[in-house]
């Protein structure tokens, strides 16, 4: 076998349909494209999703799903996850690095949740009223 032997296998290649050759042919006249109309034209084409001037589906149907970009960046952190860390000073670094927070998280919030037993230092991190009011309480402090 040499390749310019090779043939594609008998019946796979069919000849190209000549259309508007004669009633012979089966597609004589018209060409396969019916009578008249927008279709029948030369050019004429329908845009996708036109249905005629009725309203399209993808205009009918109801707008759903929007989720901000802003969402991927903030997190929340709770009191008690806080206070099983080593660290004396915490902040968004040391979260990361103890992977609390997602890589791609920019803003952190402290809520308050479950008891603060031990003191520490919250640095460049936001806190609620009482998350902040209870690392006060623990003799912590919240620097911003």
């Amino acid at each position: 076998m040499h390749l310019n032997t090779l043939a594609p296998a008998i019946g796979s290649k069919t000849s190209r349909r000549r259309l508007g050759r004669g009633i012979g042919s089966g597609l004589g006249k018209t060409g396969g494209r019916g009578h008249k109309g927008q279709k029948a034209r030369a050019g004429g084409t329908v845009k996708p999703g036109f249905e005629g001037g009725q309203m399209p589906l993808h205009r009918r149907l109801p707008k759903f799903g929007f989720k901000s970009r802003k969402s991927y960046l903030q997190q929340e952190v709770a009191t008690s996850t806080l206070c099983k860390l080593n660290a004396d000073v915490i902040d968004i670094y040391v979260l990361k690095s103890e992977h609390i927070l997602r890589k791609s998280t920019k803003y952190v919030k402290v809520m308050l949740s479950g008891e603060v037993s031990r003191s520490f230092t919250l640095k460049g991190i936001s806190a609620s009223k009482g998350a902040i009011a209870a690392i006060v309480a623990a003799g912590g402090k919240v620097e911003e």
